[in-house]
């Protein structure tokens, strides 16, 4: 649930969402750890972040703080499959769209007193547990499509897959 000392940190990053994209996506754009992006549209690429920003109250408007963080970050990861970024780069430009939200509102000077300074450390506690559970739930839906596609690429050619053998749980999930 929002408590009033995050609500300022959720507020400015919810107007100035445009604001912190564009910083972001500049740093993805020349960042030698994202080559991927140096090419993309920028478009592309702000979308990513625009939808993450622009859904961020949502993880702290819920009693089911995973359960949302899910939801939005299994679209990112998605949207980032689609668009053939690779797992680090996803998990990276992720990273950094924290360090953006963070930066803007220190930049901002968001917190300007010293029991604000105080609130802001419990939200950037909060919103480091948000970004944890999104590298797990990335992860997971990338090794999830990967599977598929795998899959899906074997029975094309009318093979069995041996994924079910060589990923850890897949004999339980082909039956043995």
């Amino acid at each position: 649930m929002t408590t009033s000392h995050t609500t300022k940190l959720i507020e400015t990053i919810e107007y100035k969402a445009q604001a912190i994209a564009e910083q972001w996506y500049k740093n993805v754009k020349i960042n030698p750890k994202t080559p991927i992006f140096h090419k993309m549209p920028e478009n592309e690429a702000m979308e990513l972040a625009l939808t993450f920003y622009g859904n961020y109250r949502k993880l702290f408007d819920t009693d089911k703080p995973f359960e949302e963080a899910h939801i939005l970050f299994s679209k990112y990861a998605t949207d980032c499959y689609e668009k053939r970024i690779p797992l680090p780069q996803a998990i990276y430009a992720l990273i950094l769209m924290r360090r953006h939200m963070w930066l803007f509102a220190e930049y901002q000077a968001v917190f300007e007193t010293a029991v604000e300074q105080r609130h802001a450390l419990e939200s950037q506690s909060r919103m480091i547990l948000m970004f944890d559970y999104a590298e797990y739930v990335v992860i997971l839906t990338y090794d999830e499509l990967i599977r598929n596609e795998v899959d899906d690429k074997f029975k094309a050619l009318k093979i069995k897959s041996p994924l079910f053998v060589l990923w850890p749980g897949g004999l339980k999930d082909k039956g043995k």
